[in-house]
């Protein structure tokens, strides 16, 4: 052991660590499918524990902060660097080792961010599933967000010990809800308390496990009578799931001539990291069946930095795409894509690298901001712990110490050469609640303490009512910001009063229209002048590929246009022209909301040369969006979620009218386990506060319920009204 400890040291101070042996992945999966239950036996298994921690103990390495043990919920994504070696190979053989940079990432939707930005950081992941569930809503999101970033998957079907476990209805569910391209790539030697192991069909290799903690695995070709059949016929579908790749092999193959396994795993490696595969595993973590064959299957399959596309980005001087390829001999170039508070260290920016190296003490350009900054120190992640190291380089993942101007998704790169690489986009906030300190002592400390987690969490945000003078927080959910204000009470010392959770609801046009607005005061000395007209519609999607024009400024739920000819106004004035119907739509018209979802064009207006004043067209601005958005036809959006409710079949008929009575709309429902059914449907937020506690009334305390945020629709005119009541 203490060589191994020597020599990981050694390659956080090195390049004698290829990349090629170096695997990014993460954990992903929805709440209590066992995820962190399963990065616990990776990091015992790899050696990085010598005690395997439980969730149910509250004792995780993963799960380092306290609202996570009390609640056993991962709440924070933890960062874990390890090594492993593959079943069967010598594990003081330096050159067997596989260095893993792992994420273990929340289930909870609350805290879906942090499974966000991890999927745009990672080269590949391990989906975890529930043996009894199957795909869950949060399943469904994560696998939506690795599809977004292209990410390679291997799945793994877990507690197959559990009462009701059924691998084959677990990967038809697959199948089913997430992508035809998952393959078996094992399957289980029993299930429920009958489960003793897997088999993996590509080799015919049966594992089974002994020593306390499964540590001790067996390999052998001994396959049980029963299962011999159902081996050779999925293996013999994930045959010809690998060579439809390749028309040569395909060929050889309908031939009879099956290929040579090295050259079946190597295009099955290919297929799965160009996502035209995506294999599924199976076992138990918490009984220690099944984990270290994924572990090899990381290593075989996933891909290393060196197997990906170069990352693109843009580069800010020349607007043209560039491209850094994953070398230390490239430019510097790095995303930034998380931010944590730490009481020991101050502001800990967690970084990928993906090209060139970064040394302690160095400065580096925030091609974002435009910004330089030095790097105080830089800091390898154990979870809550921390290794300081010299040096980065490409394809790691890390955290600077010092960084003060550094937000998430900004890019950090060589000034020399330049790049800003694709933002980060988050979901935006769903729930509000008003926050008031206790006292004047804690008013003053909670500015500061609601800032650094605006910092850390993209997706929480924080202002003022400028009418009441409270501060409004709002966040994915009411656990994500009771864990907000129980972590400002414990990390910031700061109590306070919190008010009860409230929709945060939007505003939106649905037609055109447009407006002019000249304003003009004289107060005696020098006047003001300033004359606008817009015209604003809704906001239609683009392409991803689609180039904006120079003259238009686009972002999230909005969209600017400049189309002044002949000077009629200024260049200098536009900027203030815009900035007045942002802040417009920041007022809303209906009944108070932000405005989303809307383009504006500016066409032509008129200035005064001694009068007019950035001020005055701020105003016109602002004045004219109001009036053109009251002739638009304005209606209230509100966050419609989508729930899935999982009850005993004798509550049925009860559950489905209650939603309905919710002005829920359910879309389907199907059995799960012996004497259970889902419901699937979708229910607007501000019908589900409070609705856990009314489903265990209803069930006999045997109904469960998760519920994430689908899409905005426009709310009914009769709870239009109730709402624009309430406003005042």
């Amino acid at each position: 052991m203490a060589r191994f400890l020597f020599t990981a040291t050694y390659y956080y101070m090195n390049r004698d660590y290829p990349l090629e042996k170096i695997r990014n992945f993460g954990i992903i999966a929805h709440i209590d499918a066992g995820k962190t239950t399963t990065s616990e036996r990776v990091l015992f298994y790899t050696g990085m524990s010598h005690k395997i921690g439980e969730v149910h103990e509250g004792a995780t390495v993963t799960d380092w902060m306290d609202q996570e043990r009390e609640r056993g919920i991962t709440i924070t994504s933890a960062a874990i660097t390890c090594f492993w070696t593959k079943i069967g190979e010598d594990p003081l053989d330096l050159a067997a080792k596989t260095r893993f940079n792992i994420i273990d990432t929340p289930g909870h939707i609350d805290f879906t961010a942090e499974v966000q930005r991890s999927m745009r950081v990672l080269d590949g992941a391990v989906v975890v599933f529930d043996g009894v569930a199957g795909v869950e809503p949060q399943s469904e999101t994560n696998w939506r967000y690795a599809d977004d970033a292209k990410v390679p998957r291997l799945c793994f079907i877990n507690k197959l010990d559990r009462t009701g476990a059924s691998f084959e209805r677990s990967y038809k569910s697959i199948l089913e809800r997430l992508s035809k391209k998952a393959i078996r790539a094992q399957i289980p030697i029993g299930e429920e308390e009958l489960h003793e192991g897997q088999i993996d069909l590509l080799t015919r290799t049966v594992f089974s496990y002994a020593g306390k903690m499964g540590e001790t695995v067996t390999k052998s070709n001994d396959i049980p009578e029963n299962l011999k059949a159902d081996v050779e016929k999925y293996r013999g579908e994930l045959i010809e799931r690998i060579v439809e790749n390749d028309e040569v092999m395909m060929n050889a193959y309908l031939e009879g001539n099956e290929p040579p396994i090295d050259e079946l795993k190597r295009m099955l490696r290919q297929a799965i990291i160009a996502n035209e595969i995506f294999p599924v595993f199976c076992g138990s973590a918490l009984k220690n069946r099944g984990v270290q064959p994924v572990l090899d299957a990381v290593v075989d399959y996933l891909p290393s930095p060196v197997d990906l596309v170069p990352v693109k980005g843009i580069d800010p001087n020349t607007e043209e795409t560039v491209e850094r390829k994953p070398s230390d001999e490239e430019p510097f170039c790095a995303l930034a894509f998380k931010i944590q508070t730490d009481p020991f260290v101050g502001t800990l920016t967690f970084f990928r690298v993906y090209s060139g190296t970064l040394e302690a003490g160095n400065y580096i350009y925030n091609s974002t901001t435009g910004n330089k900054e030095r790097v105080g120190r830089i800091v390898r992640l154990q979870a809550d712990k921390r290794e300081e190291v010299k040096k980065v380089f490409a394809g790691e993942i890390a955290a600077a110490v010092g960084l003060k101007d550094t937000k998430t998704s900004h890019t950090l790169c060589d000034e020399a050469q330049p790049i800003v690489l694709e933002q980060i986009k988050f979901p935006e906030p769903v729930v509000s609640v008003r926050i008031e300190p206790k006292t004047k002592q804690d008013q003053e400390k909670m500015g500061l303490a609601l800032r650094k987690l605006a910092d850390e969490d993209p997706t929480f945000r924080v202002q003022g009512d400028e009418e009441t003078n409270e501060t409004i927080i709002s966040g994915m959910g009411e656990l994500h910001l009771d864990i907000l204000v129980d972590r400002m009470k414990r990390e910031f010392k700061v109590e306070a009063d919190i008010g009860r959770p409230q929709v945060a609801y939007r505003e939106t046009i649905q037609r055109e229209a447009d407006a002019e607005c000249k304003y003009i005061k004289q107060t005696g000395g020098r006047g003001q002048y300033g004359h606008v007209k817009i015209k604003i519609k809704p906001l239609e999607p683009i392409a991803e590929d689609a180039k904006v024009s120079k003259n238009t400024h686009r972002e999230d739920h909005f969209e600017f246009i400049n189309n002044i000819k002949g000077g009629v106004i200024p260049q200098e004035y536009i900027p203030a022209v815009q900035k007045g119907v942002r802040e417009a739509m920041d007022r809303g018209v209906v009944a108070g909301f932000k405005l989303v979802d809307i383009s504006v064009e500016l066409y032509d207006g008129s200035f005064h040369d001694v009068d007019s004043s950035e001020i005055a067209f701020k105003i016109a601005g602002s004045q004219a969006f109001q009036e053109a958005s009251k002739k638009a036809n304005p209606v209230l959006l509100e966050p419609v979620m989508r729930v899935e409710i999982v009850v005993p079949e004798k509550f049925m008929g009860d559950i489905n009218g209650h939603l309905s009575s919710k002005r829920g709309q359910i879309e389907g429902m199907e059995p799960r386990g012996v004497d259970m059914q889902t419901v699937h449907a979708k229910v607007p937020l501000s019908e589900m506060f409070g609705y856990t506690t009314t489903l265990r009334s209803m069930t006999e305390g045997r109904g469960q319920m998760t519920m994430e945020f689908d899409h905005y629709a426009v709310v009914p005119p009769n709870v239009a009204e109730e709402i624009k009541k309430a406003r005042g």
